[in-house]
């Protein structure tokens, strides 16, 4: 008899981007106009859609995407994996 697999947690992830006002800053130019990518269910998953939104904007030297780790926003207690 095996044992019953654990499901891994569910690791929730923002994939989000936009122009900013400076080439090295954090602002942006319009934070209504921000491009919500997705929320993922893991790392790899939106790493992935990142790399294609990244890719697909290179020649625009102001536009950038982020990821954010909402799992660590809702339960900022636990460790992450």
């Amino acid at each position: 008899m095996t044992a019953p697999t654990e499901k891994p947690r569910q690791l929730l992830h923002l994939v989000f981007g936009g122009e900013l006002q400076e080439l090295h800053g954090l602002e942006f130019r319009d934070p209504t106009k921000l491009d919500i990518v997705g929320v993922y269910p893991d790392n790899d998953s939106a790493v992935a859609a990142w790399r294609a939104k990244a890719q697909a904007t290179v020649d625009n030297a102001h536009m950038r995407y982020f990821i954010v780790h909402l799992h660590e926003l809702l339960d900022p207690y636990v460790d992450s994996l």
